[in-house]
């Protein structure tokens, strides 16, 4: 009776009611619209970061972190990898060696970060053989080492020539060899551009004396909302082998920036809900006034106070799902428009990007959970609105009521 009763009620003053179901719905679909565009950028971004250089997860020696030496490694055998093969979320993994050296060549010499990867399986993850300015990119087997283009023109060389490189191996060993130089890679950011230098796994565990063993396995997940998950079930399987880094934890700077820009984000979408909120409030609050002799009436045939609060509150919930219904529609079809044809960017951002060897787009995420916030929020709002509203009824004098004034007692 009280459902039916709500449903009359909101019908008597239907532009009222239309006008506050359509403003919920404006308010959902572009609070969805720019949580979706926010979060899928940053899925992106770091998806991109991930691959081309700290991959999503990092599994480090428990002593690496720390000291940065190339004496804490990792096995690289089957048997290691094992977890890595049989988890759902991960997508591939692969070895790598990192570690230091003094590169030189003439009479001038450069502390570099010394690269070590499978080439193949490497090319295919972060793209680096695009990157590939002069020469050509390496094999597995080679002898040859790449170098960044900063490098290069600091220490005057090119493809062909010779780059020394000296440094500590393993277990206080003496790492030195001398390069022949296959190709010259352009990065975009100058801190890779000037000192690194890429050579095959092999031949950097030569180097360095490391036999089987890396300094990291970079991991991809097939899913990233799931990454916190697959953080802790590797964590429990290599407990006490090996410390579980995510890109948080690899990446700080970036974490710190997103953090930043999702925050600024979110104070928007509260404001405008506060907006929205306002005139929430004063149309139920208008909706409780103008029916005080109403109430009054009903109140006075024997009605419960409880029951006039309950049938308040469902019209409140019928408005609410109106505009709740209202806003899906309108936002998910753009929503899985933008997620098969993302926005793409143009002008100086677009260039930028482009060097870097992302592709230029704006896309959305599609997220059930980032829906769920939204409904969530915009109901708790409507709670919000209605606590005056009811505590004006509930307080509300039945004489006075029926006499006009309608004052709460």
């Amino acid at each position: 009776m009280l459902v039916k009763l709500a449903w009359r009620n909101l019908w008597r003053q239907k532009r009222r009611t239309l006008l506050t179901a359509s403003a919920l719905a404006l308010t959902l679909a572009l609070s969805l619209f720019m949580r979706s565009l926010q979060e899928g950028s940053y899925a992106n971004n770091i998806e991109n970061a991930a691959r081309f250089y700290t991959g999503l997860i990092q599994l480090q020696n428990p002593e690496f972190r720390d000291s940065q030496s190339i004496d804490d490694l990792l096995p690289a055998d089957p048997a290691f990898t094992e977890p890595l093969a049989t988890h759902a979320n991960i997508a591939l993994y692969l070895p790598r060696i990192e570690s230091f050296a003094l590169a030189a060549a003439g009479n001038k010499s450069k502390g570099v970060m010394v690269m070590g990867v499978l080439p193949e399986q490497e090319a295919g993850y972060s793209g680096i053989a695009a990157r590939v300015k002069n020469g050509a990119f390496l094999n597995a087997d080679d002898q040859q080492v790449l170098i960044g283009e900063g490098l290069a023109r600091f220490l005057n060389l090119k493809v062909g020539d010779e780059i020394i490189l000296y440094g500590q191996g393993y277990h206080g060993q003496t790492a030195a060899g001398l390069y022949p130089v296959k190709g010259i890679l352009k990065f975009p950011m100058p801190q890779l551009d000037n000192q690194l230098v890429y050579m095959p796994l092999a031949l950097a565990q030569t180097l360095y004396g490391t036999g089987p063993q890396v300094t990291a396995w970079v991991l991809h997940t097939r899913h990233l909302d799931r990454l916190p998950q697959t953080v802790a079930e590797l964590s429990e399987s290599y407990h006490g082998r090996a410390r579980v880094r995510d890109w948080q934890d690899l990446s700080p700077e970036m974490a710190q920036q997103i953090v930043m820009d999702k925050a600024g984000g979110i104070i928007m979408m509260y404001l405008l809900y506060g907006v929205v909120g306002f005139g929430l409030f004063a149309t139920l609050l208008m909706m409780t006034l103008e029916r005080q002799r109403e109430f009054g009436v009903m109140l006075a045939t024997g009605l419960l106070r409880r029951k006039l609060l309950c049938l308040i509150s469902i019209e409140s919930v019928l408005i609410a799902g109106m505009g709740t219904v209202l806003g899906l529609v309108v936002v998910i079809p753009i929503l899985i428009w933008l997620y098969f044809d993302p926005i793409e960017l143009t002008g100086e951002t677009a260039e930028m990007i482009l060097e870097m060897g992302w592709d230029p787009v704006m896309p959305v995420l599609l997220s059930p959970e980032l829906m769920g916030d939204q409904i969530l929020i915009m109901l708790g709002l409507l709670l919000l609105c209605l606590l005056y509203p009811m505590w004006r009824v509930y307080r509300l004098d039945v004489v006075s009521a029926l006499k006009g004034g309608g004052h709460a007692g």
